[in-house]
């Protein structure tokens, strides 16, 4: 990929910055590269510092809301692999696994977990096709709707 068709290059025409690095909030790294992967700790819709969607799908929070706030998690996934390796290395996304804190008959986590996919989909194009799972759970931390991690293959150079 040359300088004009970089992953960095393709954020800006579309408008898109990564945001500052969330501080972790325990004994954990917010990314880990081993060998030719680059893991992500799960992303909350976070900024600066606050997060943007709090509460349950099915009690109060939209679909739509909760979408938005998983292409949060997005940019401040992107932002924790930049941060380690450069954005540019990136070879292609493997994997999402995405949280929805879901109230009782709430069933549409994977509409919530395209928000991630679809912006992956529009920053990355075939690259930025993966494996996924979205799963339902009861509570997430500080009280988020979505928390989403990644995995990353990554090229040895840019």
């Amino acid at each position: 990929m040359n300088d004009a068709n970089t992953w960095t290059a393709r954020l800006a025409a579309l408008d898109l910055t990564l945001p500052p690095v969330a501080t972790p909030a325990g004994s954990y790294l917010p990314a880990v590269q081993t060998g030719s992967y680059v893991y992500t700790s799960g992303q909350l819709p976070l900024v600066d510092g606050t997060t943007t969607c709090i509460g349950k799908l099915g009690e109060g929070v939209s679909v739509e809301d909760a979408a938005q706030a998983a292409r949060l998690c997005t940019l401040n996934g992107l932002a924790a692999v930049d941060a380690l390796v450069g954005l540019d290395r990136i070879v292609r996304v493997v994997k999402v696994v995405g949280f929805v804190a879901s109230g009782s008959g709430f069933s549409q986590q994977p509409q919530v977990i395209n928000g991630a996919s679809d912006l992956l989909a529009e920053i990355f194009g075939t690259a930025g096709q993966h494996a996924r799972s979205a799963i339902g759970v009861a509570e997430l931390p500080r009280n988020s709707a979505v928390e989403v991690e990644f995995v990353f293959e990554v090229s040895d150079s840019i």
